[in-house]
Protein backbone atom coordinates (compact mmCIF):
# COMPACT_ATOMS: atom_id res chain seq x y z
CA UNK A 1 0.00 0.00 0.00
CA UNK A 2 2.65 2.39 0.51
CA UNK A 3 4.40 1.29 -2.23
CA UNK A 4 1.17 2.97 -4.20
CA UNK A 5 0.85 5.62 -2.84
CA UNK A 6 4.47 6.32 -3.28
CA UNK A 7 4.22 5.70 -6.74
CA UNK A 8 0.98 7.64 -6.98
CA UNK A 9 2.07 10.92 -5.57
CA UNK A 10 5.32 10.61 -8.19
CA UNK A 11 2.82 10.54 -11.02
CA UNK A 12 1.22 13.26 -9.72
CA UNK A 13 4.42 15.40 -9.25
CA UNK A 14 5.41 14.09 -12.89
CA UNK A 15 1.98 15.85 -14.07
CA UNK A 16 1.69 19.38 -12.69
CA UNK A 17 5.76 19.57 -13.45
CA UNK A 18 5.19 18.62 -17.22
CA UNK A 19 1.81 21.00 -17.23
CA UNK A 20 3.97 23.55 -16.21
CA UNK A 21 6.40 23.35 -18.92
CA UNK A 22 4.00 23.41 -21.37
CA UNK A 23 2.29 26.38 -19.81
CA UNK A 24 5.13 28.10 -19.98
CA UNK A 25 6.58 26.94 -23.28
CA UNK A 26 2.78 28.35 -24.52
CA UNK A 27 2.84 31.63 -22.90
CA UNK A 28 6.55 32.25 -24.39
CA UNK A 29 5.18 31.42 -27.97
CA UNK A 30 4.57 35.30 -29.62
CA UNK A 31 0.97 35.14 -31.08
CA UNK A 32 0.66 36.97 -34.91
CA UNK A 33 -0.47 40.62 -34.76
CA UNK A 34 -3.18 41.69 -36.03
CA UNK A 35 -3.60 44.92 -37.03
CA UNK A 36 -7.00 46.89 -37.65
CA UNK A 37 -7.82 48.54 -40.67
CA UNK A 38 -10.01 51.89 -41.68
CA UNK A 39 -10.78 53.47 -44.95
CA UNK A 40 -10.98 57.40 -45.25
CA UNK A 41 -14.48 59.14 -45.13
CA UNK A 42 -16.08 62.38 -47.55
CA UNK A 43 -16.86 65.12 -44.22
CA UNK A 44 -16.81 68.55 -43.98
CA UNK A 45 -13.40 69.98 -42.24
CA UNK A 46 -13.85 73.34 -40.09
CA UNK A 47 -11.01 74.91 -38.20
CA UNK A 48 -11.91 77.10 -35.95
CA UNK A 49 -10.66 79.10 -32.63
CA UNK A 50 -13.19 79.60 -29.32
CA UNK A 51 -13.96 82.24 -27.94
CA UNK A 52 -15.73 82.26 -24.20
CA UNK A 53 -18.29 85.07 -23.61
CA UNK A 54 -21.45 86.00 -23.04
CA UNK A 55 -25.05 86.87 -25.34
CA UNK A 56 -26.41 90.04 -24.70
CA UNK A 57 -29.08 93.10 -26.18
CA UNK A 58 -27.39 95.40 -28.69
CA UNK A 59 -29.83 97.63 -27.43
CA UNK A 60 -29.56 98.19 -23.54
CA UNK A 61 -30.61 101.25 -21.87
CA UNK A 62 -31.33 102.77 -18.32
CA UNK A 63 -33.92 104.72 -17.37
CA UNK A 64 -33.07 107.05 -14.97
CA UNK A 65 -35.39 109.95 -13.01
CA UNK A 66 -35.68 113.87 -14.38
CA UNK A 67 -35.67 114.94 -10.56
CA UNK A 68 -34.72 113.78 -7.23
CA UNK A 69 -37.43 111.85 -5.08
CA UNK A 70 -38.97 109.05 -3.86
CA UNK A 71 -40.63 106.03 -6.10
CA UNK A 72 -44.35 106.50 -4.91
CA UNK A 73 -45.51 103.60 -8.16
CA UNK A 74 -44.58 101.36 -10.37
CA UNK A 75 -46.18 100.43 -13.33
CA UNK A 76 -44.52 97.48 -14.95
CA UNK A 77 -42.43 94.62 -13.90
CA UNK A 78 -39.66 92.37 -15.20
CA UNK A 79 -40.03 90.63 -18.53
CA UNK A 80 -42.85 92.66 -19.93
CA UNK A 81 -43.07 94.62 -23.27
CA UNK A 82 -43.11 98.39 -22.90
CA UNK A 83 -43.38 100.76 -25.93
CA UNK A 84 -41.74 104.39 -26.05
CA UNK A 85 -43.76 106.84 -23.60
CA UNK A 86 -44.85 103.76 -22.09
CA UNK A 87 -44.78 105.10 -18.05
CA UNK A 88 -42.81 102.88 -16.25
CA UNK A 89 -43.07 104.34 -12.10
CA UNK A 90 -43.71 108.04 -10.64
CA UNK A 91 -41.30 109.84 -8.49
CA UNK A 92 -42.85 111.88 -5.40
CA UNK A 93 -40.77 115.14 -5.01
CA UNK A 94 -39.36 116.01 -1.44
CA UNK A 95 -39.01 119.69 -1.59
CA UNK A 96 -35.77 121.05 0.22
CA UNK A 97 -36.69 123.23 2.94
CA UNK A 98 -34.80 126.18 1.95
CA UNK A 99 -35.54 126.41 -1.52
CA UNK A 100 -39.20 125.89 -0.77
CA UNK A 101 -39.15 129.00 2.05
CA UNK A 102 -37.34 130.99 -0.37
CA UNK A 103 -39.93 130.23 -3.00
CA UNK A 104 -42.88 130.76 -0.95
CA UNK A 105 -41.24 134.35 0.38
CA UNK A 106 -40.85 134.98 -3.89
CA UNK A 107 -44.64 134.48 -3.93
CA UNK A 108 -45.63 136.77 -0.79
CA UNK A 109 -43.24 139.83 -2.02
CA UNK A 110 -44.83 138.90 -5.56
CA UNK A 111 -47.92 139.82 -3.88
CA UNK A 112 -47.12 142.50 -2.32
CA UNK A 113 -45.42 144.46 -5.31
CA UNK A 114 -49.28 143.66 -7.40
CA UNK A 115 -51.40 145.28 -4.88
CA UNK A 116 -48.92 148.13 -5.16
CA UNK A 117 -48.78 148.34 -8.78
CA UNK A 118 -52.48 147.66 -9.35
CA UNK A 119 -53.73 150.82 -6.61
CA UNK A 120 -51.12 152.43 -8.85
CA UNK A 121 -52.31 151.75 -11.99
CA UNK A 122 -55.92 152.15 -11.02
CA UNK A 123 -55.14 156.00 -9.75
CA UNK A 124 -53.59 156.86 -12.70
CA UNK A 125 -55.87 155.39 -15.17
CA UNK A 126 -59.13 157.48 -13.35
CA UNK A 127 -56.44 160.55 -14.08
CA UNK A 128 -55.71 159.27 -17.91
CA UNK A 129 -59.49 158.88 -18.42
CA UNK A 130 -60.14 162.93 -17.18
CA UNK A 131 -57.09 163.73 -19.60
CA UNK A 132 -55.14 164.90 -16.41
CA UNK A 133 -51.85 163.05 -17.71
CA UNK A 134 -50.43 162.14 -20.96
CA UNK A 135 -50.88 158.68 -22.46
CA UNK A 136 -46.99 158.04 -22.05
CA UNK A 137 -46.91 158.70 -18.16
CA UNK A 138 -49.56 156.02 -17.80
CA UNK A 139 -48.64 153.89 -19.97
CA UNK A 140 -45.21 153.35 -17.53
CA UNK A 141 -47.99 152.70 -14.72
CA UNK A 142 -49.32 149.99 -17.08
CA UNK A 143 -45.97 147.77 -17.63
CA UNK A 144 -45.59 148.30 -14.22
CA UNK A 145 -48.54 146.38 -13.00
CA UNK A 146 -48.25 143.82 -16.05
CA UNK A 147 -44.20 142.96 -15.09
CA UNK A 148 -46.15 142.33 -11.24
CA UNK A 149 -49.18 140.20 -12.87
CA UNK A 150 -45.82 138.26 -14.71
CA UNK A 151 -43.83 138.30 -11.60
CA UNK A 152 -46.74 136.74 -9.21
CA UNK A 153 -47.47 134.46 -12.13
CA UNK A 154 -43.34 133.31 -12.16
CA UNK A 155 -42.62 132.53 -8.38
CA UNK A 156 -46.76 130.82 -7.89
CA UNK A 157 -44.62 128.28 -10.94
CA UNK A 158 -41.47 127.95 -9.47
CA UNK A 159 -43.14 127.33 -6.25
CA UNK A 160 -45.30 124.72 -7.44
CA UNK A 161 -42.12 123.32 -9.37
CA UNK A 162 -40.48 122.75 -6.15
CA UNK A 163 -43.12 121.11 -4.20
CA UNK A 164 -44.91 119.01 -7.08
CA UNK A 165 -41.68 118.93 -10.12
CA UNK A 166 -44.83 120.70 -12.65
CA UNK A 167 -46.71 123.71 -13.05
CA UNK A 168 -50.43 123.90 -14.35
CA UNK A 169 -49.56 125.00 -17.70
CA UNK A 170 -48.05 121.85 -18.33
CA UNK A 171 -50.74 119.82 -17.63
CA UNK A 172 -49.28 116.05 -17.09
CA UNK A 173 -46.01 116.07 -15.03
CA UNK A 174 -43.36 114.98 -17.16
CA UNK A 175 -41.10 115.48 -15.06
CA UNK A 176 -42.45 113.27 -11.59
CA UNK A 177 -43.85 110.07 -14.18
CA UNK A 178 -40.82 108.02 -16.04
CA UNK A 179 -41.55 106.84 -19.33
CA UNK A 180 -39.82 104.51 -21.43
CA UNK A 181 -37.20 105.87 -23.84
CA UNK A 182 -37.38 103.15 -26.13
CA UNK A 183 -39.14 99.73 -27.67
CA UNK A 184 -38.53 96.70 -25.72
CA UNK A 185 -38.30 94.32 -22.45
CA UNK A 186 -37.92 95.11 -19.37
CA UNK A 187 -34.82 93.50 -18.02
CA UNK A 188 -34.47 94.93 -14.14
CA UNK A 189 -36.71 97.26 -11.96
CA UNK A 190 -33.81 97.52 -9.48
CA UNK A 191 -35.73 99.95 -6.86
CA UNK A 192 -38.50 99.22 -5.05
CA UNK A 193 -41.87 101.52 -3.70
CA UNK A 194 -40.31 103.84 -1.41
CA UNK A 195 -36.97 104.02 -2.38
CA UNK A 196 -35.23 106.86 -2.82
CA UNK A 197 -34.19 108.34 -6.07
CA UNK A 198 -31.55 110.87 -7.69
CA UNK A 199 -31.90 112.50 -11.02
CA UNK A 200 -29.42 112.56 -13.78
CA UNK A 201 -27.59 115.46 -13.64
CA UNK A 202 -23.92 116.91 -14.59
CA UNK A 203 -22.23 115.64 -11.57
CA UNK A 204 -24.25 112.65 -10.79
CA UNK A 205 -25.29 109.67 -13.34
CA UNK A 206 -28.57 109.73 -11.25
CA UNK A 207 -30.41 106.41 -9.96
CA UNK A 208 -32.04 103.76 -12.48
CA UNK A 209 -35.33 103.24 -12.27
CA UNK A 210 -35.66 100.27 -14.80
CA UNK A 211 -33.35 98.90 -17.60
CA UNK A 212 -35.24 97.84 -20.65
CA UNK A 213 -33.72 96.07 -23.41
CA UNK A 214 -34.64 95.24 -27.45
CA UNK A 215 -34.24 91.42 -27.30
CA UNK A 216 -34.71 90.89 -31.34
CA UNK A 217 -31.42 91.97 -31.63
CA UNK A 218 -28.88 89.96 -29.80
CA UNK A 219 -24.67 90.28 -30.13
CA UNK A 220 -22.13 87.85 -28.69
CA UNK A 221 -19.39 89.57 -26.57
CA UNK A 222 -16.20 87.38 -25.94
CA UNK A 223 -12.42 87.51 -25.24
CA UNK A 224 -9.99 85.47 -27.94
CA UNK A 225 -6.51 85.06 -27.16
CA UNK A 226 -3.53 87.10 -28.14
CA UNK A 227 -2.37 84.16 -30.06
CA UNK A 228 -5.41 83.70 -31.77
CA UNK A 229 -6.56 87.25 -32.55
CA UNK A 230 -4.26 87.52 -35.88
CA UNK A 231 -5.97 84.79 -37.59
CA UNK A 232 -9.33 86.21 -37.36
CA UNK A 233 -11.28 88.93 -39.28
CA UNK A 234 -14.79 90.81 -39.65
CA UNK A 235 -17.08 89.19 -41.32
CA UNK A 236 -15.98 85.39 -40.48
CA UNK A 237 -18.90 83.58 -39.85
CA UNK A 238 -19.26 81.63 -36.12
CA UNK A 239 -21.09 79.00 -34.57
CA UNK A 240 -21.93 80.49 -31.12
CA UNK A 241 -23.23 77.40 -28.10
CA UNK A 242 -25.18 78.62 -25.30
CA UNK A 243 -24.80 76.69 -22.20
CA UNK A 244 -28.15 77.17 -21.32
CA UNK A 245 -29.47 75.61 -24.91
CA UNK A 246 -27.10 72.56 -25.39
CA UNK A 247 -29.11 71.30 -28.60
CA UNK A 248 -29.31 74.18 -30.74
CA UNK A 249 -26.50 76.16 -32.68
CA UNK A 250 -26.97 79.58 -33.75
CA UNK A 251 -25.08 81.07 -36.43
CA UNK A 252 -23.37 84.90 -36.37
CA UNK A 253 -21.13 87.17 -37.71
CA UNK A 254 -18.07 88.42 -36.06
CA UNK A 255 -18.22 92.79 -36.38
CA UNK A 256 -15.67 93.89 -34.21
CA UNK A 257 -11.95 93.31 -32.95
CA UNK A 258 -10.91 95.16 -30.18
CA UNK A 259 -7.35 97.21 -31.32
CA UNK A 260 -6.36 97.13 -27.63
CA UNK A 261 -5.99 93.84 -25.45
CA UNK A 262 -6.52 93.31 -22.15
CA UNK A 263 -4.00 91.85 -19.47
CA UNK A 264 -6.26 88.59 -17.93
CA UNK A 265 -4.75 86.11 -15.64
CA UNK A 266 -1.20 87.05 -16.85
CA UNK A 267 -2.74 86.54 -20.77
CA UNK A 268 -3.53 89.26 -23.67
CA UNK A 269 -7.23 89.01 -24.14
CA UNK A 270 -8.84 90.74 -27.44
CA UNK A 271 -12.41 91.66 -27.27
CA UNK A 272 -14.95 90.77 -29.81
CA UNK A 273 -18.48 91.06 -31.31
CA UNK A 274 -21.22 89.30 -32.89
CA UNK A 275 -23.96 90.15 -34.40
CA UNK A 276 -26.31 86.67 -33.61
CA UNK A 277 -28.74 84.91 -36.34
CA UNK A 278 -31.31 84.37 -33.47
CA UNK A 279 -34.29 81.89 -34.00
CA UNK A 280 -37.83 82.69 -33.36
CA UNK A 281 -38.72 79.43 -31.56
CA UNK A 282 -35.95 80.11 -28.87
CA UNK A 283 -36.19 82.72 -26.58
CA UNK A 284 -32.36 83.94 -26.08
CA UNK A 285 -32.32 85.65 -22.27
CA UNK A 286 -29.79 88.70 -21.74
CA UNK A 287 -26.86 87.09 -20.24
CA UNK A 288 -26.34 83.94 -21.24
CA UNK A 289 -22.94 82.05 -21.27
CA UNK A 290 -21.64 80.95 -24.61
CA UNK A 291 -18.80 80.11 -26.53
CA UNK A 292 -18.14 80.90 -29.93
CA UNK A 293 -16.53 78.26 -32.42
CA UNK A 294 -15.23 81.04 -35.31
CA UNK A 295 -14.06 79.48 -38.60
CA UNK A 296 -10.89 80.24 -39.55
CA UNK A 297 -11.11 77.75 -42.76
CA UNK A 298 -13.45 75.36 -44.02
CA UNK A 299 -13.43 72.49 -46.81
CA UNK A 300 -16.91 70.98 -47.54
CA UNK A 301 -17.79 67.16 -48.80
CA UNK A 302 -13.53 66.39 -49.24
CA UNK A 303 -12.00 63.18 -48.26
CA UNK A 304 -10.08 62.81 -45.10
CA UNK A 305 -8.87 60.53 -42.68
CA UNK A 306 -8.03 60.34 -38.89
CA UNK A 307 -4.94 62.50 -38.44
CA UNK A 308 -3.80 59.80 -35.73
CA UNK A 309 -3.00 57.55 -38.67
CA UNK A 310 -0.20 59.68 -40.06
CA UNK A 311 2.99 58.84 -40.07
CA UNK A 312 6.43 61.63 -40.62
CA UNK A 313 9.58 60.67 -42.29
CA UNK A 314 12.28 63.57 -43.16
CA UNK A 315 8.79 65.94 -43.01
CA UNK A 316 7.04 63.79 -45.73
CA UNK A 317 3.52 62.69 -44.47
CA UNK A 318 2.49 58.94 -45.60
CA UNK A 319 0.02 55.91 -44.33
CA UNK A 320 0.27 52.16 -44.62
CA UNK A 321 -1.86 50.55 -47.18
CA UNK A 322 -2.72 47.17 -46.96
CA UNK A 323 -1.97 45.55 -49.94
CA UNK A 324 -2.81 41.96 -48.79
CA UNK A 325 -4.25 40.70 -46.20
CA UNK A 326 -2.15 41.87 -43.31
CA UNK A 327 0.52 42.98 -45.47
CA UNK A 328 1.18 46.79 -45.50
CA UNK A 329 2.73 49.35 -47.82
CA UNK A 330 3.94 52.91 -47.42
CA UNK A 331 2.21 55.63 -49.57
CA UNK A 332 2.87 59.35 -49.50
CA UNK A 333 -0.02 61.55 -49.31
CA UNK A 334 -0.74 65.28 -49.64
CA UNK A 335 -2.01 66.94 -47.03
CA UNK A 336 -4.40 69.80 -46.45
CA UNK A 337 -6.50 71.37 -43.74
CA UNK A 338 -6.78 69.78 -40.41
CA UNK A 339 -9.52 70.49 -37.68
CA UNK A 340 -7.00 68.91 -34.80
CA UNK A 341 -9.13 65.39 -35.46
CA UNK A 342 -9.38 65.45 -39.33
CA UNK A 343 -6.93 65.64 -41.81
CA UNK A 344 -8.16 66.61 -45.89
CA UNK A 345 -6.57 64.39 -47.82
CA UNK A 346 -5.56 66.16 -51.36
CA UNK A 347 -4.00 63.07 -53.44
CA UNK A 348 -2.42 59.52 -52.40
CA UNK A 349 -5.67 57.98 -51.41
CA UNK A 350 -8.87 56.96 -52.70
CA UNK A 351 -12.15 56.08 -50.51
CA UNK A 352 -11.22 52.06 -51.28
CA UNK A 353 -8.04 52.17 -49.64
CA UNK A 354 -7.61 49.94 -46.39
CA UNK A 355 -5.38 52.24 -43.82
CA UNK A 356 -3.20 50.48 -41.28
CA UNK A 357 -4.09 51.65 -37.53
CA UNK A 358 -1.21 52.27 -35.27
CA UNK A 359 -1.24 51.18 -32.09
Amino acid sequence: MKKFLKIFFLVVILGVFAYTIYFLYDKSQAKPVVFETTTPVVTNIVKKTVATGSVVPRKEIEIKPKVSGIIEELYTTEGNYVKKGDLLAKVRIIPNMVNLNNAESRVNKAKIALEDAKRNYDRQKELYNQNVISRTTFEAYDLQYNNAVEELESAENNLQLIKEGQTSQTGESTNTLIRSTIDGMVLDIPVEIGNSVIESNTFNDGTTVAIIADMGEMVFEGKVDESEVGKIREGMDLILTIGAINDVRFNAILEHISPKGVEENGAIQFEIKAAVDLIDTVFVRAGYSANADIVLDKRDSVLAISEALLQFENDTAFVEIETEPQTFEKRRIETGLSDGINIEVLSGLTKEDKIKKLN
